[in-house]
C-alpha cells in the first residue's frame, strides 16, 4: 500500500502491508506512505503502529526513507523528542557494538563483567574507552580508570 489517502483509511491494512513488504524495494514507498496516515491516530496506536513500520524495513529500505525525508522538520513536539530519541539510542548502540568488535579483534573473549561494564556505559565513557584502544596493551589499558 503506497497511497496516503488509502493508509488513512485502512490504517491496520497499512500496517500489515509494511510488516508483509517493508524488507522488500517498495518498503520505503510503503512507509513514507503509512507514517503519515497514522499521524490522525491515538498517540499510543500511532507510536505502536510507527514502531512496527520502522521495524519491518530492512537497511536499504530504511536509508530510502530517509533519503525521500530528509530535511523534513517534525511539526510536534512528540515527533521530534521521538526521533532525537531513537537517534541517540542507536547512536549509543553503534558505539557499544563497535568498542566490543574492537576488543575482542584486540583481547579475544572479553570477560562476562567487562560486556557488562561496557553495556551499561554512557556515550562519554565508551567514547573514551574507544580511543584509549589505539594506545592500550590490556584490556584493564582500556577500561580502567588511568591514575
Amino acid at each position: 500500500m503506497t497511497d496516503t489517502a488509502e493508509a488513512a483509511r485502512r490504517p491496520e491494512r497499512a500496517i500489515l502491508s509494511a510488516l508483509t513488504h517493508g524488507a522488500g524495494e517498495l518498503g520505503a514507498n510503503i512507509a513514507a506512505a503509512v507514517l503519515p496516515a497514522i499521524r490522525e491516530l491515538d498517540e499510543d496506536r500511532a507510536r505502536f503502529y510507527g514502531d512496527l513500520v520502522l521495524n519491518s524495513l530492512d537497511d536499504t529500505a530504511r536509508r530510502a526513507l530517509e533519503a525521500m525525508v530528509k530535511g523534513y522538520e517534525y511539526q510536534s513536539d512528540f515527533a521530534k523528542k521521538y526521533v532525537a530519541q531513537g537517534r541517540d539510542q542507536g547512536r549509543l548502540e553503534g558505539e557499544r557494538a563497535v568498542l566490543l568488535r574492537q576488543l575482542r579483534a584486540r583481547f579475544g573473549e572479553l570477560p562476562e563483567a567487562a560486556v557488562v561494564r561496557i553495556e551499561a556505559a554512557e556515550i562519554a565513557a565508551l567514547e573514551q574507552w574507544a580511543e584509549r584502544v589505539l594506545s592500550a596493551t590490556t584490556l584493564a589499558d582500556v577500561l580502567d580508570v588511568p591514575s
